[in-house]
């Protein structure tokens, strides 16, 4: 099931640990809209066709930056040249600083179905060590305003292992959104990224190095507490209850094809893997002059072993043996199966139903197992 990608490359300010692409200043965001526009139509056969989508997804930078009648113009033009099956997802990435009711409203209006709303605490101390736009009570305010306007497809994103959120207040953050029966919750481990606030302040002694224990820890609570409340937990990041599977963010997972428009987005075709130059300039000028700024990367047998191996295991339905057999060959199976060996000898990973999955325990250090069994 194909799905559209729409990157909007501007926030109000940076978040200290963010190093997606984006720019504070909104000087072009209109030159942005008609420059976006303009790159689906150039893109319009990237897809197969007669296939409608079924997913348009707004990620970003902060896509509830624009006004609803620049996101309607995008999901029109999106539906006018791919079509839209009738139970398509169109997810709003947003932030609670932007949700408003009468913005609310007007997004249910241009057809957003779903929201996920960049949460990441409820308590204040966290939000300003992040440096989020937002405080504490608009946190809680924002969910409540789209529970009320109608929003029941609704998804919010936490961040855990910050050194100022201890494991009482985590808890917490869980208790609160379960209260809420928030359907779907996205939760991110902290990461330091390289040319980040966050990295550059470590590197100066500002603040101390984090600890992968007080993060662990979290992940544990995380885990233990969706499963008491029963909530999949159907990707590393990502838990839902049933029936509100993320249709966007699963394509990713499970090999579906893609179009990315706007700066830094990428594409996934089956053949080839494209992707934007990250620079908004860049982009507008080489869009206005009718060129695409992209760089195209063919994709390899190894290439597409690696991908599917990194992408599947994150899943709760792991990597299908029978499927790389029949893509791949038998000698691959039996090279995946031969690297998996002392994994599975550890309790790590396991083989159910032919089908190669992580333990439920190893999931907080699957980069590590799941490197160790790429192809070269």
């Amino acid at each position: 099931m194909a799905g559209v990608y729409i990157h909007i490359p501007f926030c109000k300010q940076a978040c200290h640990y963010c190093n997606f692409h984006f720019s504070t200043s909104v000087a072009r965001k209109t030159d942005m809209v008609a420059a976006l526009l303009h790159e689906l139509e150039m893109r319009r056969q990237y897809l197969p066709a007669g296939e409608p989508l079924g997913s348009i997804y707004f990620g970003g930078g902060t896509p509830s930056l624009l006004n609803a009648a620049e996101i309607e113009q995008l999901i029109g033009k999106t539906i006018a040249l791919f079509g839209l099956k009738p139970d398509a997802e169109i997810t709003l990435e947003a932030n609670p600083d932007d949700l408003s009711e009468n913005k609310l409203w007007e997004l249910r209006q241009i057809g957003v179905n779903r929201l996920s709303i960049g949460i990441q605490s409820f308590f204040e101390p966290d939000l300003l060590f992040m440096n989020r736009a937002h405080n504490a009570g608009e946190a809680l305010n924002c969910i409540e305003l789209a529970l009320k306007t109608g929003f029941t497809n609704l998804s919010i994103d936490f961040i855990y292992g910050t050194p100022t959120l201890t494991h009482e207040q985590w808890q917490r953050n869980l208790s609160i959104a379960f209260g809420l029966n928030i359907p779907h919750i996205s939760a991110y481990c902290l990461t330091v990224e390289p040319k980040t606030a966050l990295h550059s302040s470590i590197k100066k002694g500002k603040i101390a190095p984090l600890q992968d224990e007080h993060a662990q820890t979290q992940f544990n609570l995380l885990t233990q507490s969706m499963e008491e409340r029963g909530y999949q937990h159907y990707e590393i990041s990502n838990f839902c209850l049933p029936g509100h599977i993320a249709v966007h963010n699963s394509s990713y997972w499970s090999g579906a094809h893609y179009l990315g428009i706007g700066p830094s987005a990428h594409s996934y075709n089956g053949v080839s893997r494209s992707w934007n130059v990250a620079n908004n300039a860049l982009y507008l000028k080489a869009i206005q002059q009718n060129n695409l700024p992209a760089e195209t990367e063919i994709l390899t047998p190894q290439n597409k072993y690696n991908e599917y191996i990194m992408t599947a295991l994150r899943t709760m339905w792991g990597a299908d043996l029978t499927y790389l057999s029949a893509e791949f060959g038998e000698e691959k199976t039996r090279y995946l199966l031969s690297q998996a060996q002392r994994y599975v000898q550890q309790g790590k990973l396991q083989v159910v139903q032919n089908r190669l999955l992580l333990a439920p325990d190893a999931r907080f250090t699957a980069d590590a197992i799941i490197a160790h069994l790429f192809w070269g």
